[in-house]
């Protein structure tokens, strides 16, 4: 096992390109099978080797990316309620937010859930898969 928390290096790496193509094929087959399923994942515009392009490979043409972007406060404020090692220093939760703001002009669908309780989330993120079914973005 190689923790990435030690470090990003090719045996991290290596462990979650293996990760992201198992859980690709398993959300391919659920959508071959006529159940649609939703992968969570920080996904950056500006790293290909963990962009769109794996999962667009491995769950194929049913892939539907939808981008969740709270504003840097809320994310901050969600990281501070989390302990051990699922807490980030504030540091590191506003340099993954800046590097999540690049999806902002890449046509993808991009919800702000600052404000969101789940429920809400959930009807925006149906609302904006039914918007991108009817018309898909390039990406």
């Amino acid at each position: 096992f190689a923790d990435p928390r030690s470090g990003w290096n090719d045996h991290s790496e290596a462990q979650y390109r293996l990760a992201r193509r198992t859980c690709g094929f398993a959300a391919r087959n659920f959508l071959a099978n006529g159940i649609s399923c939703i992968l969570d994942d920080a996904v950056f515009p500006d790293r290909p080797a963990i962009g769109l392009g794996g999962w667009k490979r491995h769950v194929g043409p049913g892939l539907v990316p939808v981008v969740l972007l709270p504003g840097l406060e809320i994310v901050l404020e969600r990281n501070a309620a989390r302990s051990g090692t699922r807490r980030l220093t504030d540091e590191e939760v506003a340099r993954i937010h800046g590097r999540m703001a690049g999806w902002y002009g890449s046509g993808l669908p991009i919800i702000d859930n600052s404000q969101y309780d789940v429920a809400t989330t959930v009807r925006a993120l149906d609302d904006a898969i039914g918007r991108s079914l009817a018309s898909p973005p390039q990406f």
